[in-house]
């Protein structure tokens, strides 16, 4: 049984996508068998696994408002090596039709309920904000992964996050949080280490050993429609997300191969 994971933060800019696409790519590296849904309009995750988003047939949108299955609109992609659903500007009119649909919360969930199996994982990329789409991923979900970067307002704006997820798990109980994330990590700044600091105290082992460097790797491979890990194997982000999808699978002994 596929473990389903939304990557979330309602703040924009904190490598959601970049985590998204990189440690699907890394868990593939680990021979897992891996499914990414792209559920934010701006298609970042379609474009960074290198399947263009101006030439789709089907999308997202599809799946959710028009009730295609996951296998009608899935797109394999080379060479990253997982199977994306994607998304494009579409994907902005599905949050108001979705609005007129019956079990509007819970359209993926049962797009997903038929294929989980076919998966070690799903990796959903949620939009930067709380709407219809993100309280689909999180009704879906098993565990959320929240990237986040160390810095002065990422703390407020967990908070906000946190009070969403106990309102979903009135719908979905069995909802949790399957780590937090430092992201674009610069161990010289003191604010850095500061926030750090406070997020273990709080969260304990719920913060993921692994940090996400800056790295200038990590922001030119989407340009090239690829993780870093098929552009720059050997560079410091491709490193440290193969080091977190190790992270990943201890967690998750139950796709364990």
């Amino acid at each position: 049984m596929g473990r389903i994971i939304a990557v979330a933060n309602q703040k924009g800019g904190v490598g959601k996508t970049t985590t998204t696409v990189n440690l699907s790519a890394s868990l593939v590296a680990t021979k897992r068998k891996v499914l990414v849904i792209d559920l934010d309009p701006q298609g970042n995750a379609t474009m960074g696994s290198g399947v263009n988003k101006h030439e789709l047939e089907l999308s997202v949108y599809d799946l959710l408002v028009e009730g295609n299955s996951v296998d009608e609109v899935k797109v394999a992609t080379d060479p990253a090596g997982y199977d994306v659903i994607p998304a494009n500007g579409d994907l902005t009119a599905a949050e108001v039709a979705l609005m007129e649909l019956e079990h509007k919360e819970r359209r993926l969930k049962m797009a997903l309920d038929a294929v989980k199996d076919q998966y070690d994982y799903i990796l959903i990329d949620c939009p930067p904000s709380l709407n219809m789409l993100t309280v689909n991923a999180f009704v879906a979900a098993d565990g959320i992964i929240i990237p986040m970067q160390c810095e002065y307002y990422a703390l407020e704006g967990l908070s906000a996050l946190m009070s969403t997820i106990e309102r979903i798990k009135q719908i979905n109980p069995e909802l949790e949080i399957d780590g937090l994330l430092r992201t674009m990590y610069d161990p010289r700044a003191s604010l850095t280490t500061d926030v750090s600091s406070q997020l273990i105290n709080h969260f304990g082992d719920k913060v993921y050993g692994t940090v996400i460097p800056r790295n200038i790797r990590l922001a030119e491979a989407p340009s090239y429609g690829m993780p870093v890990l098929c552009y720059d194997k050997t560079s410091r982000g491709a490193v440290a997300y193969l080091a977190l999808a190790g992270e990943v699978n201890r967690k998750n002994k139950s796709v364990e191969h």
